[in-house]
């Protein structure tokens, strides 16, 4: 019976809970981790936009369809989810003038908190690709400017 015990406690993650027991198992769906990590990216000062040029594209269409709910949390980010552990790809695009490596490094830490603290998964990596820089007015529809003349 302790020899159970002590192989019970060897699945524990990083973050402490424990997702496989002796009462059972609790796995955590790749779309929880892609959402969690799509959010919590966003959550960082610097960060405009997520995905690359082509995926930013068809979100911008789709964006536009009648009842699509905007922009998917999940954009820009891949994962792979295990038992006990999850990697994470993000493509992200910065702000005009922002220290690349700061934002980097706050994205990473952002969503591997969230991420370890609301699955109990241990994040053995986050990649982050910067795709493009947002020097403002890129993608806003501008307004026309006034006649100048009636």
């Amino acid at each position: 019976m302790s020899q159970q015990r002590s192989a019970s406690a060897d699945v524990q993650p990083a973050g402490g809970s424990a997702l496989v027991t002796e009462q059972g198992r609790t796995s955590i769906a790749d779309s929880v981790v892609l959402k969690i990590a799509g959010v919590a990216s966003r959550e960082v000062n610097g960060v405009h936009a997520m995905g690359s040029g082509g995926a930013r594209a068809f979100g911008a269409i789709r964006d536009k369809m009648p009842g699509s709910g905007g922009q998917s949390p999940s954009q820009g980010v891949t994962v792979e989810v295990g038992e006990r552990q999850a990697a994470i790809d993000i493509d992200l695009v910065v702000e005009y003038g922002v220290s690349i490596p700061d934002v980097s490094q706050a994205v990473r830490r952002n969503v591997i908190q969230r991420v370890e603290r609301m699955t109990g998964l241990e994040v053995t990596e986050v990649n982050l690709s910067v795709d493009d820089v947002y020097l403002g007015g890129d993608d806003e529809e501008e307004e026309p400017e006034p006649a100048r003349v009636q």
